[in-house]
Order: C-alpha cells, then structure tokens, then sequence
C-alpha cells in the first residue's frame, strides 16, 4: 500500500483529490493538510510514500516543503501540484529536488498514476513542461537579491528588510538596485512583475 499525505489548501480540491487517491485499491491518504506548517510534523509521525504538495500553500510553500522533505526525511518522495505549468517553475521544482510535477488540470487518473511512479522511484515531469524548462533562462537573481525582492513583494521596507535579514538598509538597497538591474526592470514593482511572470518567485 502506498501511502499518501496531501496538502492543498482548497478544501472542496482537498476532498476531491482524497477522495480519488482512496478509490484506488494500492493507495491510502494518511493525512490531508490544508497548509504547509504541518507538513513536516506529519510526515515525520506518519512516514508517507509520497507527499502530494500544493505548490502555492499559505505558510511553508510546496517547493520548499519538498526541499526539506528530500533533506531531513529522504524516504518520503514528493509530487507537486500546480496550476502554472511555466518553465522556470519545473526548473525551481527541480532544484528543490521534486520527484513529480503535475498540472492541476491533468485527467485524473494521471495523479494516481503519477503517485505509483514517484513511489516507485521515477521522476514524472510532463514532457513539453520538461523540454521548455530545460530552454528556459535562468533566473539572473541571486539568492539574497530574490529574497529581498520577495520581502518588498510582501510589503517591507529597507529597514524591516534590513533587521529581518541581519542587513545594513543599505546593502539591502544595493540587493534590490541590482535586482532591478538584472531583470531589466523600470523600478522594484517591475522588477517583482517580472520574477513573478517568470517563475522566479
């Protein structure tokens, strides 16, 4: 039997995917989560096959709940649901070391299938999904210049920025001036549109 935990955090989604995975005869749904924060507690208590992850989930998002389930629980495969199939998507998916990658819009006994796959150990990825993720750019971004981006995205200023990440509300300036730069932006707010557009945040 292969078990499943599964967070989506739209509810009649939710059941619906339950519902489907319990109908067939080698999967069980273990735990249904409606947000990211309990991913990991569950899954460390419960030891699931496969974690089927929302990718947008509010609290700890799905690409960053699979990164650290491949880190601190390695036995528990990941498959991530999303409505955005866009290629710098499946290439942070890939990053975060994913196992699947599955539109929300797929038929549905693909997830079914997709869930035997992953648990068996092979990567599922739709091929076209796979092929413009492979042409797609990279994001320009490093690492602090999209997490400041992502701060000012929620609404911080430089000097939250600044004491939330240990920074100078200069250096934090610096982070977002270059951001700007990098993605040939007008300004931070373009520069946010266009991380987002691409799949970068």
């Amino acid at each position: 039997m292969i078990k499943v935990l599964l967070a989506e955090d739209m509810h009649m989604l939710r059941g619906a995917l339950v519902a489907l995975l319990n109908l067939e005869p080698d999967i069980e749904v273990v735990a249904e989560l409606a947000s990211g924060d309990g991913v990991m507690a569950a899954a460390q208590s419960l030891h699931p096959d496969v974690a089927v992850l929302d990718i947008d989930l509010p609290g700890k998002d799905g690409l960053t709940l699979a990164a650290e389930l491949h880190d601190e629980l390695p036995s528990c495969r990941t498959l991530i649901l999303t409505n955005l199939g866009r290629p710098a998507m499946v290439r942070r998916a890939l990053d975060a070391k994913v196992n699947g990658f599955l539109l929300k819009d797929a038929p549905s006994e693909r997830l079914a299938n997709a869930v035997r796959q992953v648990a068996a150990g092979r990567r599922v990825i739709d091929n076209d999904l796979a092929l413009a993720a492979w042409d797609s750019e990279k994001c320009p971004l490093g690492a602090r210049e999209l997490e400041t981006l992502q701060l000012v995205a929620q609404g911080l200023g430089a000097d939250d920025i600044a004491a939330k990440l240990f920074l100078s509300p200069g250096t934090v300036r610096n982070y977002l001036t270059n951001a700007v730069t990098k993605v040939n932006a007008r300004n931070r707010v373009d520069a946010i549109r266009i991380a987002r557009e691409s799949g970068w945040m």
